[in-house]
């Protein structure tokens, strides 16, 4: 089945930066573009980023374009974003889903941002 679990949130002060994985099973992988959405308490799902299954990054939200950067490793099944410059703004669950796949979520990652 379907499997996508995400890893490396923490609480991190303004400015600081982070970096947060998601490791994917049970389809393949490298055929899939994948995306990073985050949702904060009381707010809408929010698309992050976006990468082709070729490993280009596609697009980012305007609120993180140029602090986050979004990789795969297609030999590990897993997506990465690096995450810099951190706002208090960016505090989230943040999840990682792969594009027409089907409605798959894994269970998030929290980040905190807050001094």
């Amino acid at each position: 089945q379907v499997q996508l679990v995400e890893s490396g949130g923490d609480l991190v002060q303004p400015g600081g930066s982070l970096s947060l994985s998601c490791v994917a099973s049970g389809f393949t992988f490298s055929l899939y573009a994948m995306r990073w959405y985050r949702q904060a308490p009381g707010r809408k799902r929010e698309l992050v980023a976006t990468i082709l299954s070729t490993g280009e990054p596609l697009n980012y939200a305007q609120p993180v374009e140029g602090r986050f950067t979004i990789s795969r490793d297609n030999n590990k099944n897993t997506v990465y974003l690096r995450m810099t410059k951190l706002k208090p703004e960016d505090t989230a669950v943040y999840l990682c889903t792969a594009v027409g796949l089907g409605d798959y979520w894994g269970q998030g990652t929290q980040v905190t941002v807050s001094s």
